[in-house]
């Protein structure tokens, strides 16, 4: 397909995804002190499976960790996944300052540790808001999903439990979680790096280039393997955005440590379908998740 034609149609995808309106929560609960240490609810709007307690997804918004992107553009996928029977956990978290990088061409992405200390902090306190905000979820059943940057945290969150030991995030286990769907996630920051995904925003996460790579072994999800979850990649064959091969030096990553990792490539699909209601790539990603979670 010409450059010209996936570059057109790629905007087109752009744009469908953020042409929904947001979709207010159901309840909103602090896990901080910071405005962005918030999480919100959708409860589930259908009953699928046998009825009783229904399964969580928490969701991770993408945006490059940086800070003019929040949770605000993937209300409607956690509401759409809210109409498929899910309980839904939407994470905000503490992205870049919104000052420019060195280069001067866009905010600076992520911040260290604060990015990584919210995700952590969230998913810790997930079980008891839970309990208070949307109690006929089981948090015993739950997945994380994410998208882009939010990939990386959904996976990065799974593999806490394989964290280097003097890692502040690190937990004993991960046997709460029924498993991982990332889409298109930046699940390997080394080729990430070398293809200059999202204007190098995996090395501003880290702090820049000369604690890149001290910190990488700390964030880098292609490092922390195996894991032991049940992990599902969704990944656009035409995506502009993270490319393919990001998802795939991942999959390579896993098979080398031990582990079988699910890549679920689509054809003809971009960056953002996977997080659009309008787009059947969006059924797609409902499925895998369902998969693991029911």
């Amino acid at each position: 397909m010409p450059d010209d034609v996936v570059e057109a149609r790629a905007a087109a995808e752009e744009a469908s995804a953020f042409a929904h309106p947001p979709v207010e929560p159901d309840v909103t609960t602090a896990y901080g002190d910071h405005p962005d240490q918030v999480i919100d609810f959708y409860v589930p709007r259908a009953q699928v499976g046998p009825g009783g307690s229904v399964p969580l997804v928490v969701v991770l918004h993408g945006g490059a960790w940086r800070a003019p992107y929040d949770r605000r553009h993937i209300t409607p996928f956690a509401d759409y996944l809210a109409q498929r029977g899910f309980a839904v956990a939407n994470v905000e978290y503490r992205r870049g300052t919104g000052s420019a990088d060195p280069q001067g061409t866009s905010p600076v992405a992520g911040r260290w540790p604060d990015t990584f200390d919210d995700v952590a902090a969230a998913l810790d306190a997930l079980p008891a808001l839970v309990r208070e905000a949307v109690p006929q979820a089981d948090a015993r059943r739950t997945v994380l999903t994410g998208h882009s940057a939010g990939g990386h945290l959904a996976l990065w969150a799974a593999a806490r439990h394989v964290l280097p030991a003097d890692a502040p995030w690190r937990t004993a286990d991960s046997a709460w979680l029924r498993g991982v769907v990332a889409l298109a996630p930046i699940a390997d920051f080394a080729v990430a790096e070398k293809l200059d995904v999202c204007g190098g925003a995996a090395r501003q996460l880290l702090g820049g280039q000369e604690r890149f790579e001290e910190r990488q072994p700390f964030a880098d999800p292609a490092l922390l393997l195996p894991t032991g979850v049940a992990t599902t990649l969704v990944q656009g064959r035409t995506d502009l955005v993270v490319p393919q091969a990001v998802a795939e030096a991942y999959a390579d990553a896993a098979a080398k440590a031990g582990e079988v990792v699910g890549l679920t490539l689509l054809e003809d699909v971009g960056h953002f379908p996977l997080i659009d209601p309008a787009a059947d790539a969006c059924a797609v990603v409902a499925e895998e998740i369902a998969q693991l979670a029911w």
